[in-house]
Order: structure tokens, then C-alpha cells, then sequence
């Protein structure tokens, strides 16, 4: 009886993180890909394999986009730790098609993307037939979250397609079986269900690896995108995993196949430092830019201001938000300003440093003013105060609809602008009060503009009504550059 092997090393949402450090400070974190690779053991029975999200994230990928211009570098890492196969994430969009082809074609794995077309409907990324030495027959398949299509600028997505990306796996899959042995499907995207009860925690088609496991028979499903750890496990005879961000961890999984049967088992890897040493000394002096490039001074404030905890932030104010509101309100021009903070936030120190700007706002984001309603406005500020919780000893404490099945901090926004109180005793729908403008209750036909990034505009993480107001402009530089660009203008800012 032959016995053959299939190793799979699997990483997700690395988002630029290669070396051992969050940018925030010059501390060593548990994180980067350095000390996930140098575990990678390739040979001929062994796929390295990632889930997308590698472009944007991090001050080191911000710098190779807006300082250096080039993906290259961040290419040559994905080589020199011998990536096999990849897939696209929504993020790797952010900095448009012709900086994401440049990476592509520097990449020497092979990017699968079943579901991103031209125009005329044909499969840009298409699935793969992988042949392993030992005459295993491996049909690999990418996907990416249709939600692209809310989140991205149009400019970025021109002349692409991005179908629903259940359809496009149901379809790779009809033409692998009669040429495979095995199925992978690397999917960027996660889980809508409770992975143990099956409960229906999301009623979007965001993340559909519930469905995925279901009703198709892939053998193996790669997720990623939710940026949490899910252990490997089989769901309706598909067997799946999910590593968390940064390169905090990688996935390994073992194939044994018989000609009778087959079997798989995985492991949660974590990255380690100490074993990343070789990769990161071949990139030390882009790394070394990328410090010295944070490092610089940009501007002065008053006193620092740093971040609290989440839920005092959030029902008391943030100076943090309050500064970032201040500086949309600037360059919008708008009545109003809403901002969402990152789960992980640096704040401000004093002297204020390109590290500082970066490391609290670390999204590629726009700005865009448009016209919102009272009726509308209510509607919006009534979502964010879903946040609010309370827990078994009567504390106020982030609802559960903002941690599972992801972290979404960042889906709570910060207002400016008007005056209100958030009661999170009272029922979801009816917790902002006193409402005012200037001194004047805001009434239900009352119009005003408010500025707020492109992200929210969207409509994403619940604030639908938003895809309703009309758009007055568009601000099309990131808000990195705009706080930059105003700590020029006000070198010493009281706040």
C-alpha cells in the first residue's frame, strides 16, 4: 500500500508585518513573518501557502507604498520564504491595481483568485493543478471577499470584477474533482457561524467558510481575514483552519493518503523571534529606512494623548478621536465629523513622530463629505451605541456583536460637531440623547454634512444608511498625509 504526503505551511493577513515589532515602539513583539518562515521545512512534499492581505498594515508596507513606491521588496521577502501559492485579500487593493500587479509579477508563487475577472467575464487568477513528486495530484483554488466591492475606491477595482466568491469555489471545484486527489480552497474570508453551534452569527455575505464547508466537499478550507486563531478542525467533512494576523502564528497541516483512505492533522505554530534572524538581516536596511523614516519629528502637542480603555473611550470621549475630528473638520469644511479609532491605537506623545500618526491610524483611508439627515444621523449615532453592554456584574463592557466573530473596535465611531449623551441602560435604538446642534434639538428633516472616511461611506459595519446621503465631495487624500499635512500648517497644537 503506497503512502503519500502533502505538508502545508499556512499564513494569513501578515499585512506587512516581517519583523518582530508593532512600529509603535522599539519593542519586540510576537509577531512577523521572519519568525514564522524560518520554520518553513520545503521539500517535495511541502506547499507554502498565503490567505492574501500582505500589502498594507503596517508602517513597514506604508513606507514601501507611499515612501519607497515599490511592492518589490515586499515581493522578495514572500520569495525568499518560499511561498508556493497565493490568494488576493480586500486590503490588497488599497493601493490600486497596477502597485498590486507590480508585486504579482515580482511574486514568483502563483496567485489563485477565482473569482476577480475582466471585463469580458474571463478568470484573471484561475484555479491550479499542483502535481507533487510523489504523483500527489493537488487542485488549489482562491477566493476573495466579494465585500471588496463595498469597501474599495472604484478607481482601484477598474476594469475587474469581483463575483460572488461561493459561486466561483462551487465552480472551480465541479472541474478539479475528476483531475484531483485532493481540493484546497484558500479563502479570504471567514466564518458567519458559531463554529461549534453552528448559531447564525452574521446575516451578510461577508464571510460565507460556514457555507463553504456545508455545501461544497472541498477537502481542506484555508481562511483568514477574521484575524483570529481557529485550530484545525472538520466541518461537514471539510476540513478547515484560520491563523490570526501579523504573523503571530502560522498553520501547518499534514495530508496522509493511501489508496484507500486519507487523513489530516494540523498545528498552531507561533513565530518566534530568535529564528528570524537570517530574513531579517537580509532586509535590515529597509527596515533601518522605515525606523529612522518614523522616527522623524512632525509636530508638537500640548500634552500627550494616549489611549484608555476601550469602553471609556467610547462612553466618555477620546482626546485621541477628538484631535482626528478635528482635523477632518478642517479640511472638509463639514458641519459634523465621525471617526473610527483602530483596535490597536498608539495615541499621540508630545513631540509627535511619524511613528505616532502610523500607528494610530493605520488605514489607507479617504475622506468624503456628504449630506445626512437628523433622521439619518440618529440612525447612524444609534449603531455606534450598540457597543455598549453589560456584564454579569452589572459593568458597562463591549457588546459581543463587536467581538464576534471579529474585533471590530473600529466599527464604533466618535462624533463632533453636535451635543448628546449615550444612555447604554436604555434598548438598542434609543440610547443617544438630547441630540443638539448649536443649542437646538436636532429634528428629523434638519440637514447637515458630515465628513467621514471612505470605509464608513460604504455603508460597512452596519451604518447602511450612509450608501443613502448624497455625496457633496470627495477628499481623495489619505488621512495619514491630511494629519501630516496639518502638523505643517500648526507645528504647536493645543489639545
Amino acid at each position: 500500500m503506497q503512502q503519500k504526503k502533502l505538508k502545508v505551511y499556512f499564513t494569513s493577513d501578515v499585512h506587512g508585518y516581517f519583523y518582530p515589532t508593532t512600529y509603535g515602539d522599539m519593542d519586540v513583539k510576537p509577531v512577523g513573518l521572519f519568525g514564522c518562515a524560518a520554520d518553513f521545512n520545503k521539500d517535495d512534499e511541502t506547499l507554502i501557502i498565503d490567505g492574501g492581505d500582505i500589502l498594507q498594515g503596517s508602517a513597514f508596507a506604508y513606507y514601501c507604498r507611499q515612501v519607497a513606491d515599490s511592492p518589490e521588496v515586499i515581493a522578495d521577502i514572500m520569495n525568499d520564504c518560499g511561498y508556493d501559492y497565493y490568494t488576493l485579500g480586500n486590503h490588497d487593493f488599497n493601493y490600486g491595481l497596477e502597485y498590486q500587479a507590480a508585486y504579482r509579477s515580482r511574486n514568483n508563487g502563483v496567485c489563485v483568485c477565482q473569482n476577480i475577472t475582466d471585463e469580458a467575464g474571463n478568470t484573471l487568477f484561475p484555479w491550479k493543478l499542483h502535481t507533487m513528486k510523489n504523483g500527489l495530484r493537488v487542485g488549489i483554488v482562491g477566493i476573495v471577499t466579494d465585500y471588496v466591492n463595498i469597501w474599495e475606491k472604484e478607481e482601484n477595482l477598474k476594469g475587474i470584477h469581483i463575483t460572488d466568491p461561493f459561486e466561483a469555489a462551487k465552480n472551480a471545484l465541479a472541474q478539479m474533482k475528476e483531475q484531483t486527489d485532493l481540493t484546497i480552497c484558500i479563502y479570504h474570508g471567514g466564518f458567519e457561524c458559531d463554529l461549534e453551534s453552528g448559531e447564525t452569527l452574521s446575516q451578510t455575505t461577508e464571510n460565507v467558510g460556514y457555507r463553504i464547508c456545508n455545501e461544497l466537499d472541498f477537502y481542506i478550507l484555508l481562511t483568514g481575514h477574521q484575524h483570529m486563531s481557529v485550530p484545525g478542525r472538520d466541518i461537514s467533512g471539510t476540513y478547515t483552519v484560520q491563523p490570526c494576523d501579523n504573523a503571530k502564528e502560522y498553520q501547518y497541516l499534514e495530508v496522509t493518503m493511501t489508496d484507500h483512505e486519507k487523513s489530516i492533522r494540523s498545528e498552531l505554530r507561533q513565530s518566534d523571534a530568535a529564528k528570524g534572524t537570517v530574513l531579517a538581516d537580509k532586509y535590515r536596511s529597509t527596515e533601518n529606512a522605515v525606523q529612522a523614516w518614523l522616527n522623524q519629528p512632525i509636530g508638537h502637542l500640548s500634552r500627550a494623548i494616549l489611549p484608555e480603555e476601550k469602553v471609556k473611550m467610547a462612553l466618555y470621549g477620546s482626546p485621541i478621536a477628538d484631535f482626528l475630528n478635528r482635523i477632518q473638520l478642517h479640511f472638509s469644511g463639514a458641519m459634523l465629523s465621525s471617526v473610527g479609532l483602530a483596535n490597536e491605537i498608539a495615541g499621540f506623545r508630545s513631540e509627535v513622530s511619524t511613528r505616532d500618526i502610523i500607528a494610530t491610524y493605520p488605514y489607507p483611508n479617504t475622506l468624503v463629505v456628504c449630506e445626512i439627515t437628523g433622521k439619518q444621523l440618529k440612525n447612524v449615532m444609534e449603531r455606534s451605541a450598540e457597543y455598549f453592554a453589560y456584564d454579569k456584574d452589572g459593568n458597562v463592557c463591549v457588546s459581543d456583536s463587536f467581538l464576534i466573530p471579529k474585533v471590530e473596535h473600529y466599527n464604533y465611531d466618535y462624533y463632533m460637531g453636535m451635543d448628546f449623551k449615550i444612555n447604554p441602560e436604555n434598548p438598542i435604538g434609543s440610547r443617544i440623547e438630547g441630540l443638539s446642534k448649536d443649542g437646538k434639538p436636532v429634528l428629523d428633516d434638519d440637514k447637515f454634512t458630515i465628513c467621514l472616511n471612505n470605509y464608513r461611506y460604504s455603508g460597512a459595519g452596519g451604518y447602511d444608511v450612509y450608501t443613502e446621503c448624497p455625496l457633496v465631495k470627495e477628499i481623495n487624500v489619505e488621512m495619514v498625509e491630511l494629519i501630516m499635512d496639518y502638523f505643517h500648517e500648526y507645528p504647536y497644537i493645543e489639545v
